[in-house]
């Protein structure tokens, strides 16, 4: 489903080349999840950009990113644009920074179904939202539909960021620390949801962390980067082994409003 062949990223600075990636390989298939670990500056983020088709401006790229067979790395940005949504779904960091701060969850959302043709019209659009919402684990779908991002909290932004990440039955979800600014519990739920959603809709989870208990919770395969390099990779079990476990956070009962 997704095959990363030899990619490396350079980027042009002042006093020299940086290469941020050098020659990172890995396969990720349907149903399956896959962690990129490491500390800030190993890559793991400019991998990930880079599987969006967005290694940056003046970014230098070598290698295949493959979804399906087609490379994102040659691919134009109107090719890109009908991909990121339609068949590759995003979960940023910072969802205040990726939802539209002037548009209510729920045309947003509906926005998305239209864009990519995943609904039969305005009514159709805007009828599935709440069950999007809900599939993502928000309370109260219909209130959270006419909910401005700044009324939610951080948790529910969050999730509504994952309803529109999955809202148009995407191959691949990719979630770049998508529970950083959480706390310990909401993380917790984050990433069970997260971990739902690979197994329910057959989708393909490339995580993004440098958060251990993040890998744990997630499981699947590991692939520890560290200098824009490759340099562990197998089940979490395995991988996880030589670090410290730590203390699992169980998830609220459902419904918890967060």
């Amino acid at each position: 489903m997704l095959t990363v062949e030899a990619l490396s990223v350079e980027y042009a600075l002042p006093d020299g080349p940086l290469r941020a990636v050098d020659e990172v390989s890995f396969t990720l298939a349907s149903g399956e999840a896959l962690v990129l670990l490491g500390e800030s500056g190993s890559g793991k983020s400019t991998v990930a950009r880079a599987c969006l088709g967005m290694a940056g401006r003046g970014a230098r790229t070598r290698g295949r990113v493959l979804l399906d067979g087609d490379d994102l790395l040659t691919a134009d940005e109107r090719t890109l644009s009908r991909i990121r949504g339609r068949r590759i779904g995003y979960v940023p960091q910072d969802p205040s920074g990726y939802l539209d701060p002037l548009r209510r969850i729920g045309p947003q959302i509906a926005g998305m179904l239209r864009r990519h043709r995943a609904a039969a019209g305005r009514r159709a659009a805007a009828a599935a939202v709440p069950g999007l919402l809900a599939a993502a684990g928000v309370p109260d779908p219909e209130r959270v539909a006419r909910a401005f991002p700044h009324e939610l909290s951080g948790g529910l932004r969050q999730r509504a960021a994952v309803a529109l990440a999955v809202s148009c039955g995407p191959r691949l979800l990719v979630a770049d620390e998508p529970t950083t600014a959480l706390d310990a519990l909401v993380r917790a739920q984050v990433l069970d949801l997260l971990r739902a959603l690979c197994a329910e809709r057959d989708l393909a989870l490339l995580l993004v962390t440098h958060d251990l208990a993040a890998a744990h919770r997630i499981g699947g395969r590991v692939a520890v980067l560290r200098d824009g390099r490759l340099v562990r990779t197998g089940p979490a079990a395995e991988v996880l082994a030589g670090y410290p476990h730590p203390v699992d956070v169980p998830a609220a009962r459902p419904g918890a409003r967060r």
